[in-house]
């Protein structure tokens, strides 16, 4: 029988560290959090605005009542780092409650003001209590929700054979098919076929969302965490949606987000700074080429994916939003992301299919609107600082001392992924700087900045980050 001599030549063996329950019910709530954010319009649809708006609040108040104790210096290893708080988007969220000094719409600009915060604040919570890996798996999570849910939803309304209205709807008596919740468009076709709405109610945000699952599913199958099976069968759900959701804005995402993964793999494997300039280089005049192209066959790429060349209505949206831009164009109008249609500033404004819009389909457009051209390079600052940070980010091998050949980890190719889908989504969506959007702008702007390196803390001592099991 194996027994401790007195003069042992290692170590007694310990237990593995494992996970205290706190901490898993911390990384469950992270994840309702996520969702919540990601399918804020499935509560729209089922509870009401009203029934959102508390839902939103709630969440808010609990990560309130979770997170401020935990910011407490007896509760925490190192200090919080302040100073490395993303304070450009700190700066948008002051600019934004600055205009209800002259805004036109202030009851909604206070309304919208507060959803920014909570979303901001809850943002910031995420990017502190989770580390790279649990940010990643909880972003899985959240999107295996969506995904799930969407497709559960798709195939109950289809097999009723009557599209679902909203909950609180009060659609006339004919509705316009832009009113339904879900269609039941399922069975129309394997690829093709009437345009999927899922869970979120909306092609365009389904799409996007799919997008989304199908960057952080293919980074968890890099990682090779277990279950890459089933992560495969997810991938593919998430692709067959993407596909039906039929969403011109989400192909052209995709595309441009295949790009940048080539071209951050291409510069990690580049030897010397003198082969990433000259990858660089090759990089502008493909993108120029490109740009070139696109512009040049604007029409026929339209058509290719079944859009008119306003872009579904947009050039109107657009025409009439510069036009409002225009009578106050420093500083804007005022706050207002969304647009709420019940305000009398919105309602009948715009209209598509008979409803109001509820933002300029434009997150550039919507700023400079909103907050003029000072709101403008604000958010250009934003997203600009976060571009710059997420792309050392991925392609600059992890080193924090003399060693210089450690591997690269796929999930820090997170950042830049993410932050070129959104740009891209921004042309022709608002999405970016609202609600989900924005929670994954703040999170990533946020964590960067506080862990620059994946698995070590970015406090001076540099301290090995708590790993966690990988699942």
């Amino acid at each position: 029988m194996t027994q401790l001599s007195r003069h042992p030549i290692a170590d007694p063996p310990t237990a593995p560290e494992r996970e205290t329950t706190g901490h898993l019910l911390l990384r469950a709530y992270a994840t309702l959090v996520v969702f919540s954010a990601l399918a804020h319009s499935s509560w729209y649809n089922l509870l009401g605005p009203a029934g959102a708006a508390g839902v939103l609040a709630a969440l808010t108040l609990c990560t309130a009542a979770v997170w401020v104790p935990r910011l407490r210096p007896s509760r925490r290893k190192s200090a919080y780092p302040w100073r490395r708080l993303p304070w450009l988007v700190l700066a948008y969220a002051a600019l934004a409650l600055a205009s209800l000094l002259w805004s036109q719409w202030p009851v909604t600009t206070a309304v919208t003001w507060a959803l920014l915060v909570g979303t901001t604040l809850q943002a910031l919570f995420l990017a502190d209590v989770l580390t790279w890996r649990e940010l990643l798996r909880c972003l899985e999570l959240a999107l295996r929700w969506v995904v799930a849910l969407s497709l559960a939803m798709e195939l109950w309304v289809a097999w009723r054979g009557s599209p679902l209205l909203p909950n609180f709807s009060d659609a006339p008596a004919d509705p316009d098919p832009h009113w339904y919740w879900i269609r039941g468009n399922l069975f129309d076709g394997v690829l093709h076929g009437g345009r999927l709405q899922g869970v979120v109610g909306n092609s365009n945000l389904l799409g996007i969302l799919c997008l989304l699952a199908v960057i952080v599913f293919g980074l968890r199958l890099a990682e090779r965490a277990p279950g890459i099976v089933m992560r495969g069968v997810w991938t593919a759900a998430a692709v067959w949606l993407l596909l039906r959701a039929g969403s011109a804005t989400t192909f052209a995402a995709g595309a441009v987000v295949a790009a940048v993964l080539a071209a951050a793999l291409l510069v990690r494997r580049a030897e010397g700074p003198g082969a990433r300039t000259r990858l660089y280089a090759l990089f502008a005049l493909v993108g120029a080429g490109g740009i070139a192209v696109a512009a040049l066959l604007r029409d026929r790429l339209l058509d290719l994916v079944g859009r008119g060349g306003d872009l579904t209505g947009r050039a109107d949206i657009w025409q009439a939003v510069l036009e409002r831009a225009a009578t106050r164009p420093v500083a804007g109008n005022g706050f207002a992301s969304p647009w709420l249609p019940w305000d009398a500033a919105f309602a009948g404004w715009i209209t598509d299919h008979g409803i109001t819009v509820f933002h300029a389909h434009d997150m550039w457009l919507d700023v400079l609107l909103q907050l003029g051209v000072v709101g403008v390079v604000v958010v250009g600052g934003v997203f600009a600082a976060l571009a710059w940070r997420a792309w050392f980010f991925a392609v600059d091998r992890p080193r924090w001392d003399l060693r210089a050949d450690r591997p690269y980890q796929a999930v820090s190719l997170l950042p830049i992924l993410v932050t070129a889908m959104l740009l891209v989504q921004g042309i022709t969506e608002s999405g970016p700087i609202m609600l989900w959007g924005w929670l994954l702008v703040v999170t990533l702007s946020s964590r960067i900045k506080t862990a620059p390196l994946v698995d070590v803390q970015a406090d001076a001592s540099s301290a090995p980050e708590r790993r966690t099991r990988r699942g």
